[in-house]
């Protein structure tokens, strides 16, 4: 779940897997799958940016070590460019 903001400025969670799409119109709104609006302060930049952080974190929560992993990944394919 993620922390956004209703326009009223009450806090709300929001499990980012049900959102459809989020529009900036000026205001964002995210529609559900659900078919529910939800209007809230955050940007729709800010909104993608939690997003994005909340599924890092819950794959770094499974894999600790994808970090290395993945560094390991990188440069084993830069020296094989080489």
């Amino acid at each position: 779940m993620i922390e956004l903001t209703r326009l009223n400025g009450q806090p709300i969670s929001v499990n980012c897997d049900l959102m459809r799409y989020a529009e900036s119109t000026p205001d964002t709104t995210i529609t559900l799958v659900t078919g529910e609006k939800l209007v809230v302060l955050e940007s729709r930049e800010d909104l993608t940016q939690r997003v994005k952080q909340y599924r890092a974190s819950i794959l770094h929560e499974a894999w600790p070590s994808a970090a290395s992993a993945v560094s390991a990944l990188q440069t084993f394919r830069a020296s094989s460019t080489e």
